[in-house]
């Protein structure tokens, strides 16, 4: 039981996305090719600017380039800013 209950909130945390307007530094090291770096890179980004207006404003952040975007497009969406 243990293992099944283990199987499927993997599985739920891998078909998961990550609304980049209010994901925490650890939801964004889901994403391919994100670590805690990049992560907190895009967290503090996010800080100044308040809210991402489109998904590929995270080109912005240093260290994310079209390559991880693309990789990761369809896992990330863009919710309702709530600053």
């Amino acid at each position: 039981m243990k293992l099944l209950t283990i199987l499927f909130f993997s599985i739920t945390l891998a078909l998961a996305t990550v609304d980049i307007n209010n994901a925490t530094a650890k939801d964004f090291t889901s994403l391919n090719g994100i670590g805690a770096k990049k992560a907190k890179a895009i967290v503090k980004y996010r800080s100044y600017v308040k809210c991402f207006k489109s998904i590929n404003e995270l080109t912005k952040v240093k260290g994310i380039g079209e390559a991880i975007l693309s990789k990761n497009k369809n896992d990330l969406k863009l919710g309702k800013c709530k600053k």
